[in-house]
């Protein structure tokens, strides 16, 4: 493959900038630049010249050939984090026929070099997406490769099974063990098992990844977008004491305690004659609906019977207009505030408390598909038997990307950035 490079540090003024090479010359490349670098995997310190021209002073080094990220001749520089340093070496390299690298196309590489798995590479832009705890930790359990590993137990399992029934077959005239069939089964039963258990933590494990959304619904004048905007402790919303003065869907993305969150500020729940409001108050009705939780908010007490759905939070605002309301919460003192949240942060986590590694629907269709293959397989011949065993085994390939990438690598890539 061609050289191509990129900085892989955010663009703009900085304490260091880093600017990467893959591809076959890539040490090469940078030697003109910086001079000799005899050994691998060492950091120079050079003065990078561009002829007679110095144009910084810069860390450097190189890794061979399948000991990269890329699996390929990768070289690194870490220069200062001057803008027109990094312009400058850029340049250089475009100049001696090297192409910037397209986004993802340093982890693109390292997939198509066999590197990384695709599991890996959907973990390692999540990690990248990652904005909580929680993300991060997912992340990183994908993008260090635990979904390949759990892939590759149940692929043996399924070459030890698979390799039971050929033997009944080609050998069926010869003395076989009587209960290869009854091992054949027993390993199959345990693989459906784990796979479904794996299943069934898709919809924790992506709320994860994506995030929840908590609707404030309520009818106007209860306080929801006081609520958001102390939550926020800025303004996100537009306060008044004008009924209708929220329209629109306004969105708050929370770090809940380790948790995505993001709260719909949405508008005030009536009847109306105005034409935009009750457009707004439609479009809060079906963003509500399919949100993953609601927060009842009202001075009464009360709440719309056909918004509630189990787990949903009743609450009572407006605590500072009277004093007697202890279990109500305040939007201008905070009281009771820390507590709901909590109570939010306890229903959400106990949601996600069944969540499994995988977290991409893509990644939930092969293991469906590998399950569908061997969940009907009482009473069939040993041939059709074998055949249902390739079809599971096909299934967990594409969820690595072995077989059957091509269509989500395009979309898969296009989420990282340049020089990733």
């Amino acid at each position: 493959m061609d050289v191509i490079f990129a900085e892989a540090t955010p663009s703009g003024r900085g304490g260091v900038s880093i600017i990467r090479l893959s591809g076959s010359g890539s040490r090469s490349a940078v030697e003109a630049l910086a001079g000799s670098l005899p050994q691998p995997r060492q950091v120079y310190m050079r003065a990078l010249r561009d002829h007679d021209d110095l144009l910084d002073h810069a860390l450097v080094l190189w890794f061979e050939s399948g000991h990269s990220f890329t699996g390929e001749e990768v070289a690194e520089l870490q220069l200062h984090g001057a803008p027109v340093i990094v312009r400058r070496v850029l340049r250089f390299f475009a100049e001696q026929g090297m192409r910037p690298a397209e986004a993802g196309e340093f982890t693109r590489r390292a997939f198509l070099n066999g590197k990384m798995d695709l599991a890996e590479v959907e973990g390692l832009g999540d990690l990248l997406e990652a904005e909580t705890e929680a993300q991060r930790r997912m992340a990183l359990r994908l993008s260090g490769g635990e979904l390949g590993r759990r892939s590759e137990d149940w692929r043996s399992m399924l070459i030890r099974a698979g390799a039971l029934v050929e033997s009944s077959v080609d050998f069926a005239d010869e003395e076989v063990p009587e209960d290869v069939p009854d091992e054949v089964f027993r390993i199959l039963a345990d693989l459906h098992q784990q796979l479904t258990t794996q299943i069934s933590g898709f919809a924790a494990a992506e709320r994860i990844r994506a995030g929840f959304e908590v609707a404030v619904i309520g009818p106007p004048n209860a306080g929801k977008s006081s609520l958001i905007n102390r939550i926020a402790k800025r303004d996100v919303a537009l306060v008044s004491d004008i009924a209708g003065t929220t329209r629109d869907i306004i969105e708050l993305r929370i770090d809940l305690k380790g948790l995505a969150v993001t709260l719909l500020d949405t508008a005030g729940l009536r009847e109306s004659s105005d034409h935009v409001e009750r457009m707004g108050v439609d479009r809060a009705r079906q963003r509500a609906m399919a949100a993953d939780l609601r927060l009842h908010l009202s001075e009464t007490g009360e709440c719309d019977p056909s918004l509630w759905q189990e787990g949903d939070i009743l609450v009572r605002s407006k605590a500072d207009l009277d004093s007697g309301r202890g279990d109500a919460i305040s939007s201008v003192t905070g009281q009771g505030i820390d507590q709901l949240l909590e109570q939010l942060h306890l229903i959400l986590s106990d949601r996600i408390s069944g969540a499994g590694l995988v977290s991409h629907e893509r990644q939930l269709l092969s293991l469906m598909d590998a399950r569908l293959a061997i969940s009907e397989i009482e009473g069939l011949p040993p041939e059709l038997l074998a055949e249902a065993i390739r079809r599971a085994a096909n299934s967990l390939d594409r969820l690595l990307g072995r077989i059957g990438a091509e269509e989500y690598l395009d979309v898969i890539f296009t989420s990282f950035c340049i020089g990733k």
